[in-house]
């Protein structure tokens, strides 16, 4: 878990080391122990204002595919600094006219262990169409919790970060820093 301390340690890192010209802003600033994930919005094609959804849909693609290749080399460049001084993986990601295209992103595995009842859930969702496999099912289960509880998890992420900031004030316990940023 990252402190929100350590989390805006490495988005002013970003904001100081991104180019000015990448993004029109940071729309979004993800942290976790795998991966930093930098999501930037980048300006519209103009386009008459009778265009039709297909020409309007066609435009942003492009435009996002242009903005991907075009800045490759200075994106590479950040994140290899920043993969080296805080040892995530740093994936990118754009918003343009309302889209949102992510060019790198790690999946991370998870290994559990799950009773029969569980197993049962994950193998209806499989057999119900809505996922391929058990890692697919469990996956989708995440991601409907996350949708449902977003303002208990935040408040729960709260709570550890003041159980962490206690922790480190107790008397045998060395400074700590889940950002190795002085080096």
């Amino acid at each position: 878990m990252i402190t929100t301390e350590q989390h805006e340690k490495l988005r002013g890192w970003f904001a100081g080391r991104l180019p000015d010209d990448l993004f029109e802003e940071v729309t979004e600033f993800t942290v976790d122990r795998e991966e930093i994930t930098v999501i930037g919005r980048i300006p519209e094609p103009r386009l008459a204002e009778d265009a039709s959804a297909a020409e309007r849909g066609a435009a942003l693609k492009a435009r996002i595919e242009e903005f991907r290749e075009r800045t490759r080399e200075a994106r590479i460049e950040v994140a290899q600094e920043a993969e080296h001084r805080f040892r995530r993986k740093v994936s990118w990601g754009v918003e343009c006219g309302g889209e949102r295209a992510m060019f790198t992103h790690i999946a991370a595995p998870v290994m559990t262990r799950l009773r029969q009842p569980e197993r049962q859930v994950l193998d209806t969702l499989i057999a119900g169409g809505v996922a391929r496999s058990r890692s697919d099912a469990l996956a989708w289960c995440v991601r409907l919790v996350q949708r449902h509880t977003d303002d208990w998890l935040t408040e729960l992420r709260e709570s550890l970060e003041q159980v962490q900031r206690v922790r480190a004030q107790g008397p045998d316990t060395e400074p700590e820093d889940a950002t190795p940023d002085d080096e």
